[in-house]
């Protein structure tokens, strides 16, 4: 069976090719191929799929090999490799819905994507969470993905894991599904976010749809954006682990945030062949 490792700021991601319904794999198989010491590695494995009056069909699963939600680096992974395959248009059905995306550039293995989201209705703010033991006063927000967002100072020092780990666990205002947890700090060109992803069980080095919800989170919170257009669309410039990414959108009048795009880079890294 063939695969292609891909990653987008970090985040990485196997993928193939299914558009001949030809890869089944189970939860278990999945998690094993993701296994960093046992299998290939990876933060999730996605299948390219024929879509019914889409270009191609996203279907995502995390490394443990639980599914049914939306990637945001993954979303421009999977562009990215759609290209690789000779698609060149990019509107696709994922968990969460339609999404449509453009490549900006190609240097060598490396694009810059940019992918439309879906548009978020609303946000829940707490002043702490049920259950969690540690300070957890934050946003919580549905950005294809369940996110819980707080705003910390000293963001390099923070133990991202731990204190991620409790609240996605203990918080009762999350469960039983739970939450990625994003620990968020202004800086003077836009916002620093670290994120604890459920499913992986640990911090990876970027999360795109963590991104978009730790991008919202600042705007209510009153952040100021790094661009506001003329048109009234802003943008807020993000630094995650290693890498720089965008999230520009339009604030909703009867929703929290509409039309918006999450830019970065996506790149290709090896073809993988292994026996299942």
């Amino acid at each position: 069976m063939k695969f292609y490792k891909y990653q987008g700021a970090g985040n990485d991601f196997l993928i193939a090719d299914n558009r001949d319904g030809a890869v089944q794999l189970s939860q278990q198989q999945i998690a094993a191929l993701c296994d960093r010491r046992y299998g290939v590695g990876a933060d999730g494995l996605m299948l390219l799929e024929s879509g019914e009056g889409y270009d191609f069909r996203m279907v995502y699963y995390n490394s443990d090999g639980s599914g049914g939600m939306m990637c945001g680096n993954g979303g421009r992974c999977i562009v990215a490799f759609a290209a690789d395959c000779g698609i060149n248009h990019f509107d696709f059905d994922a968990a969460d819905g339609f999404h449509t995306a453009e490549i900006l550039s190609v240097d060598g293995p490396a694009k810059t994507v940019r992918l439309k989201m879906k548009d978020v209705q609303e946000y829940n703010r707490y002043g702490s969470l049920t259950g969690a033991s540690v300070e957890s006063d934050g946003y919580f927000l549905d950005t294809g993905t369940r996110h819980y967002v707080r705003f910390v100072k000293g963001l390099e020092e923070y133990d991202i894991v731990n204190e991620g780990r409790d609240i996605r666990y203990n918080a009762m205002e999350l469960q039983p599904v739970g939450a990625n947890v994003n620990y968020v700090e202004p800086t003077e060109e836009g916002i620093k976010v670290r994120t604890y992803e459920k499913g992986v069980e640990d911090e990876t080095f970027a999360c795109g749809t963590g991104i978009v919800a730790s991008v919202l989170a600042s705007y209510v919170n009153g952040v100021k954006p790094s661009t506001v257009g003329t048109d009234g669309r802003i943008r807020y410039a993000v630094k995650a682990k290693r890498d720089d990414l965008s999230v520009d959108f339009i604030p909703g009048t009867e929703s929290l945030a509409k039309d918006i795009w999450l830019t970065g880079p996506a790149t290709y890294v090896a073809e993988i062949n292994i026996d299942l």
